[in-house]
């Protein structure tokens, strides 16, 4: 056995607890409530996955659920998030991402039930990786519709809404996506906010290109969903 291969146990083990960590950090921040939403990252010859129906505040490292990219579950005592389908699609589609959270936040689950995205009325929409963060079509959870819709909204994206359901975010790492989907919540309320009063106005596409092109260089070496 090679030195990598020794160790493979031990960097498993610290990514379940990062997992374990990134997921509970969801409730704490209050981008997501209860035992809705889920986190995944990359391990391996597939991904690490939060279990299903099992509270946050009484998971245990052990019961992340490791998943092929095949969608094979390996052996465990949970089953995985009802969700893993578009966790694999995702990962199995873009390499560049490592990490992905999905959460239930009250605002962007708000303009999710509108069938709403958020359009450019703030330039840090641009941190989603476009000129705005697209609302994905209703289908039923957990099903391959729902991967198929996720993965159209995300294309050329690091984030999405998901009509009457919730949000996802990408990143190369769990504290990339992590960050990414509390700017996504902050975001859907500020937006949500703005209508209360009217619809804002938005800025435009050459705008937000200068934006796009100006994240490209902020922070060198800043990982992918990170924040200004």
């Amino acid at each position: 056995m090679d030195a990598s291969a020794a160790d493979a146990p031990l960097q498993c083990a610290q990514l379940c607890e990062e997992l374990l960590a990134t997921a509970r950090a969801m409730n704490a921040l209050d981008i997501n409530r209860g035992k809705a939403g889920n986190v995944s990252v990359r391990w391996a010859d597939g991904f690490l996955i939060t279990p299903s129906a099992l509270p946050y505040d009484r998971m245990q490292p052990a019961d992340m659920v490791h998943v092929s990219l095949d969608g094979i579950a390996a052996p465990a005592s949970h089953a995985p998030s009802t969700e893993w389908r578009f966790h694999r699609d995702i990962l199995r589609t873009r390499p560049e991402v490592n990490a992905i959270v999905h959460t239930h936040g009250p605002f962007a689950t708000t303009l999710a039930c509108l069938d709403r995205g958020i359009p450019a009325f703030h330039y840090m929409v641009a941190r989603a990786g476009g000129h705005d963060v697209r609302c994905a079509p209703y289908a039923t959870f957990g099903t391959q519709a729902l991967s198929d819709h996720a993965l159209a909204a995300l294309h050329e994206r690091r984030a999405c809404l998901l009509a009457h359901h919730g949000a996802i975010a990408l990143g190369a790492s769990l504290d990339a996506a992590l960050a990414l989907a509390v700017e996504v919540e902050t975001l859907a309320e500020m937006y949500w906010r703005a209508i209360q009063i009217a619809e804002p106005r938005l800025l435009d596409a050459d705008e937000m290109d200068r934006v796009l092109e100006s994240f490209r260089h902020y922070g060198a070496g800043q990982p992918l969903g990170g924040t200004t």
